[in-house]
C-alpha cells in the first residue's frame, strides 16, 4: 500500500515512508470507525478501499491546497463503503 500511496502523492523519497505508513494505518482505523470491516490489513487488494486510503493520505499529508475537495471526496467514499453490505457486517449481525 505504501508504494501505491507514494505514486499517488508523487513522493519518490523514502524520507516520508514512516509518516505515510502512519497515515495508511490511520486511514484504516478511520474507516473502521464506521463499521467498515472489509479491511483485513492495509495491504488490501480491494480497489475501493485502496482509493479511500489514498484519498485519506492525500488529505492528511502536508498542507494540500485542495484539502476541502479531498475531505469531501474521502467523506463520500467512506459513506458509500459504510452503506454497503459488502464492506460491513451490519447485514449479517444477529439482532
Amino acid at each position: 500500500m505504501l508504494d501505491l500511496v507514494k505514486v499517488a502523492l508523487r513522493v519518490t523519497s523514502t524520507a516520508y515512508d514512516s509518516e505515510l505508513n502512519q497515515l495508511i494505518y490511520a486511514a484504516c482505523a478511520d474507516l473502521g470507525l464506521t463499521d467498515i470491516v472489509a479491511i483485513q490489513s492495509p495491504n488490501t487488494s480491494d480497489p475501493l478501499i485502496r482509493q479511500a486510503i489514498i484519498t485519506y493520505c492525500a488529505m492528511r499529508f502536508g498542507k494540500p491546497e485542495n484539502y476541502d475537495r479531498l475531505k469531501a471526496a474521502y467523506d463520500e467514499q467512506k459513506a458509500q463503503l459504510s452503506m454497503s453490505s459488502r464492506y460491513t457486517d451490519w447485514g449479517r449481525r444477529d439482532g
